[in-house]
């Protein structure tokens, strides 16, 4: 059997930069790059949660596989009356709408920054994996009395071994950026009361230099304005280091939100 020679560095780098960026499903990874889970399993917790909900918000969906997953774990009998979801990347509206209308889910295109386009106290249940940013008002504002907001959010200082790679040491501001206690503050001057608030810190590894490249550009806020060109470079010295001595180790940070507003619920 002829011996299969590896990868050349221009070629996983081109594969990385080739591969479509569209939707948060994460299987092109496989083989190439791993992270550890939450041990509260999002995605099974917030099937359990659908069950006992009448309506349904998702912000930030994504290209809405979370949601779609969830909704299949619990099940037609226990899917909520309404389930609606927003996104603000038109990519992903596309993608979402493609995934969720066959479950009878809307998706609303909607800027992530902006005010949510529904009526006051519509939901019992707002959920997000993931935002950008958790707009506690507009959240406080959507939920009727005795509803939830149920949430796994990025912590802080997530994956920053390899954002300081290419972009050097961060002040310390930007590292305590996204911090649970910094949330739960806010969520409570919102009105909110959190329930629950938990915190892990996970380990992630990147196998070849075109998963850093994938990764970078489809988690666009880790190196703001990445590009191959404007990093070969750095790059080049990584896909040797990894030759060297294996898979570059960095660690996410992830926090499970469960926050309710005060009132009975209907």
């Amino acid at each position: 059997m002829a011996q299969q020679h590896p990868r050349t560095f221009d070629d996983l780098v081109a594969e990385g930069a080739s591969v479509p960026t569209e939707g948060w499903d994460f299987s092109w990874f496989e083989g190439r790059a791993t992270e550890a889970r939450p041990s509260w399993g999002y995605a099974r917790s917030l099937a359990g949660r659908l069950a006992g909900a009448t309506a349904v918000l998702e912000v930030q969906t994504g290209g809405g596989e979370v949601l779609d997953l969830a909704l299949e774990t619990a099940g037609a009998p226990h899917r909520p009356l309404l389930v609606v979801a927003t996104e603000g990347w038109p990519p992903n509206v596309a993608k979402a709408t493609e995934l969720l209308r066959p479950r009878g889910v809307p998706v609303v295109a909607s800027p992530d920054d902006a005010p949510f386009p529904f009526a006051d106290g519509a939901f019992d249940l707002v959920v997000s994996r993931h935002p950008v940013r958790p707009h506690w008002d507009e959240i406080a504002r959507v939920l009727a009395p005795g509803g939830t907001y149920f949430a796994q959010h990025v912590g802080p200082a997530s994956v920053f071994e390899l954002v300081e790679y290419f972009l050097g040491p961060q002040p310390q501001e930007i590292r305590d950026g996204r911090h649970p206690d910094r949330e739960r503050a806010d969520a409570e001057a919102a009105g909110l009361e959190v329930v629950d608030l938990r915190a892990e810190r996970l380990r992630m590894e990147f196998h070849d230099v075109g998963a850093v490249v994938h990764f970078l550009r489809k988690v666009v806020w880790m190196v703001p304005g990445f590009t191959v060109d404007a990093y070969r470079d750095r790059l080049r010295e990584l896909h040797e280091r990894i030759r060297a001595e294996g898979p570059f180790v960095a660690h996410s940070t992830r926090h499970l939100f469960d926050a309710r507003k005060p009132g009975r619920r209907r």
